[in-house]
C-alpha cells in the first residue's frame, strides 16, 4: 500500500508543478523550477505501481483489488482529464475516500471473509474529508488572496473561507454521525467516547486559524504538543471503554419506546 501511495504522490508532485508556482511556499521546490525530467517520474511512477501490485498479490486477491482501487484514485485525483482535484467539493470527496481504502485494506489484511461495516467506512471517509477541508480551508486563508489562491487551485475559484468552513462543519458531523452507529452499535461503553471525539474535530478547527497553521503541512502535526497529548488521552481512554463494562448503558440500546408509568 506503501508503494502505491507512492506512486500516486510522486506524480501528484509533478503533475502540480505548474500550479504550485502561485504558492508562495511550494513554488521554492525544484520540480516547479523544471528540475525534475517528466520521463524519470513517470519511470518512477510505474516502478513504485507495478512493485505495489506485485507486494500486493502475494497477500491476497482482495487486497489487490482494493489496491488498484487507490491507485486508480490516485489517476482520477492528478490526471487530466479527470483531475478531480480541480472541481469545488468533489476535490476534497476524492481525495478523502483514499482514507477508506486503507481502512479496507487494512481490514483484508485481518480477515478475509468479512467487510468492514458501512458505518466504519462512511465515518472514516467523512473524517478524512473534514481534516482535507480544514486544510483547505488554512490554506486559503494563507494565501489571503482569491485571485492567487484560484492559479494555484483551481476548485479555490469557486470555494470562500465561508463555504469551506460549512462544508468542514458538514463532513464533521457526518463522520460523528456514522462513528457514533459504529460504535455504539458493536460496543455502548465507547458512547462515552464521543464527545471527546467531538472535541477533537474542534481542536483541529482550532489550529485551522493559526498563523502557518501546521494543518496546511499534516506532516508537521506532531509538533502540536496539545494536539498529541489530546490524542494520547484518546487512545488511554478508548482502550480503557474497551476493557470495563458498564451495564446501566444498555438502557440505551433499549428499542421499545420509553414510558412514563
Amino acid at each position: 500500500m506503501s508503494l502505491i501511495a507512492s506512486a500516486n504522490y510522486a506524480i501528484n508532485e509533478y503533475l502540480d508543478a505548474e500550479f504550485d508556482k502561485y504558492h508562495p511556499v511550494k513554488k521554492f521546490r525544484s520540480v516547479v523550477s523544471g528540475g525534475v525530467k517528466g520521463s524519470i517520474v513517470w519511470a518512477l511512477w510505474a516502478a513504485l505501481s507495478l512493485a505495489g501490485f506485485a507486494a500486493s498479490s502475494l497477500l491476497s486477491i482482495n487486497f489487490l483489488a482494493v489496491i488498484i482501487w487507490l491507485w486508480l484514485m490516485g489517476i482520477l485525483y492528478n490526471v487530466k482529464p479527470f483531475r478531480t482535484k480541480d472541481i469545488v467539493y468533489l476535490d476534497v470527496l476524492t481525495e478523502s475516500i483514499n482514507n477508506a481504502i486503507r481502512l479496507i485494506a487494512g481490514w483484508f489484511i485481518i480477515s478475509e471473509s468479512t467487510l468492514p461495516p458501512v458505518s466504519l467506512i462512511a465515518g472514516y471517509w467523512f473524517g478524512g474529508a473534514f481534516l482535507m477541508a480544514v486544510k483547505r480551508f488554512a490554506e486559503y486563508r494563507m494565501i489571503n488572496d482569491s485571485k492567487l489562491a484560484g492559479l494555484y487551485r483551481r476548485s479555490f475559484k469557486y470555494y470562500s473561507e465561508k463555504s469551506l468552513l460549512i462544508s468542514s462543519f458538514f463532513y464533521a458531523m457526518c463522520s460523528v454521525f456514522f462513528t457514533g452507529v459504529f460504535l455504539i452499535k458493536y460496543r455502548i461503553e465507547l458512547i462515552l467516547f464521543m464527545p471527546a471525539l467531538t472535541g477533537l474535530f474542534c481542536y483541529y478547527f482550532y489550529l485551522s486559524f493559526e498563523n502557518d497553521s501546521a494543518v496546511q503541512k499534516p506532516e508537521k502535526l506532531y509538533h502540536e504538543k496539545g494536539l498529541m497529548l489530546y490524542c494520547a488521552g484518546l487512545t488511554v481512554l478508548f482502550i480503557v471503554l474497551l476493557i470495563i463494562h458498564i451495564p446501566a448503558l444498555k438502557f440505551f440500546t433499549n428499542t421499545e419506546l420509553i414510558s412514563l408509568r
